[in-house]
């Protein structure tokens, strides 16, 4: 089995933590690269000199059977390391080294039983529905999907009015901040703090979601997976700017924006008996009684 090991800097880290990672990948048996920020990262805190032949860049080549990707970090660095994937079915596995994500959901204390279950060929994988997007970006990206969303925002003091169609047919044109088009995975991202609905991964289906609409009337809308959306980007003085996940790129006046499910999916590894229900429960505190929190005060 061989391990795609893909991570940030991150302040605060300690070398204790990072040997500790290193350790149980060796006593695992588990071959591994790692991604080039790392390496010098890991050389730099642990003096753990990785070899350039098992280092990789920005882009990933195809991998043989029985790869997977391990982020370690936070929902930020699985994103990171999916765009790098581009696309390949390589299954991904986020280890939690900072707050409870709800992708990165492996947690950093079950180090030895999770790379054992690796080194088993034991880990349950669950295909995830990506994005595609295709437009008027002011510069071409590096890959056109996104795994969470996609979303036109505005970038100056100027509101922006996008027309939105669904299969050719009209939805609204949203006056506000910017319009987000979410898959199931990306619900509890951006999209949930622009009020959307929380979506079971497995639903097939994406969500539209106005950002800050100047009509208070104006809600998201959930549409089948299979729907062709059409974005057409109005605005007075101010550039806009799109994002694919944590990715920005600039986009002019009258720019237009095509969106669908993408072909490829992300096959994401869940950890053992951690359910996306019990993600959902612990990072939304909704076993929680508020009322007896507030009593104990």
């Amino acid at each position: 089995m061989k391990i795609l090991l893909f991570s940030r800097s991150q302040p605060g880290r300690s070398a204790e933590e990072l040997r500790r990672l290193l350790d149980t990948l060796d006593r695992c048996g588990l071959d591994y690269d790692v991604n080039e920020e790392f390496a010098a990262e890991l050389r730099t805190l642990t003096g753990r000199d990785i070899p350039a032949s098992k280092t990789y860049g920005a882009r990933i080549g195809e991998q043989p059977a029985g790869t997977t990707m391990v982020c370690y970090g936070g929902d930020g660095t699985l994103l990171e390391g999916v765009h790098r994937l581009g696309g390949a079915p390589t299954p991904v596995l986020g280890i939690n080294a900072g707050h409870l994500g709800f992708l990165t959901g492996a947690p950093n204390e079950d180090l030895e039983q999770i790379f054992g279950r690796i080194a088993r060929g034991a880990l349950t994988v669950q295909p995830r529905t990506m994005l595609s997007v295709e437009g008027d970006f002011a510069e071409r990206p590096e890959s056109n999907l996104a795994l969470n969303e996609f979303t036109i925002q505005r970038h100056g003091a100027d509101m922006l009015s996008i027309e939105t169609y669904v299969d050719g047919q009209m939805v609204a044109t949203y006056h506000g901040d910017g319009v987000i088009v979410s898959t199931p995975t990306g619900s509890t991202a951006y999209s949930l703090s622009a009020g959307g609905p929380v979506v079971a991964p497995a639903c097939a289906c994406l969500v539209i979601s106005p950002l800050a609409p100047h009509n208070l009337t104006m809600r998201p809308v959930v549409i089948p997976d299979t729907s062709r959306i059409a974005l057409r980007v109005h605005e007075r003085r101010s550039d806009s700017f799109a994002t694919l996940d944590n990715r920005s790129y600039r986009v002019g006046p009258d720019a237009r924006f095509e969106v669908q499910r993408a072909e490829q999916r992300l096959f994401l590894a869940i950890p053992h008996n951690i359910s996306f229900y019990d993600t959902l429960r612990n990072k939304m505190m909704w076993g929680i009684d508020l009322r007896e929190a507030k009593s104990e005060k």
